[in-house]
């Protein structure tokens, strides 16, 4: 099991960083162009426990992978949880984390996930995986440091 864990301070109210990363649709906003990131479900306005989001994405070599999650635990104003219901990973579990702080929020990102324990898990993982998630979350902090700056 890998673990990431990322804090980024957003110079914005709670409501504000709640009702953005509350909105499903922002999240094309924040995966990055090389990803060939679709979402392929219909998505409301906001998201609620049990919500299913559908995904194509194309991690590498322009090979197209369909991924599944579901929106597991909601806890308005402080956390939320996605889940990889079908997809690439063995096990994603991502929380999403915010607290109002002098001047803003902070943000926490805790992510654990799993590529499986076979050998191809483990050479991928060492030779493709664990960078790109790092690369995703690295983007998702610039974008968002960017976006906020200029919308806060």
């Amino acid at each position: 099991m890998h673990k990431l864990q990322q804090e980024q301070f957003l110079p914005i109210s709670l409501d504000a960083a709640w009702n953005f990363f509350a909105t499903p649709k922002n999240l094309n906003l924040v995966t990055p162009d090389d990803l060939v990131f679709e979402i392929t479900s219909v998505l409301p306005e906001q998201m609620y426990e049990g919500l299913i989001i559908t995904y194509r994405i194309k991690p590498m070599l322009n090979i197209p992978l369909n991924w599944c999650t579901e929106i597991t635990h909601i806890k308005d104003h402080v956390f939320f949880v996605d889940e990889q219901r079908k997809g690439p990973y063995n096990i994603w579990h991502h929380e999403h984390h915010f607290r109002a702080v002098d001047g803003g929020v902070m943000m926490t990102d805790l992510l654990h996930y799993d590529i499986g324990k076979s050998v191809f898990g483990w050479v991928a993982g060492k030779l493709f995986v664990h960078k790109k998630v790092q690369e995703i979350f690295a983007y998702r902090f610039k974008i968002l440091e960017k976006y906020f700056s200029v919308a806060g």
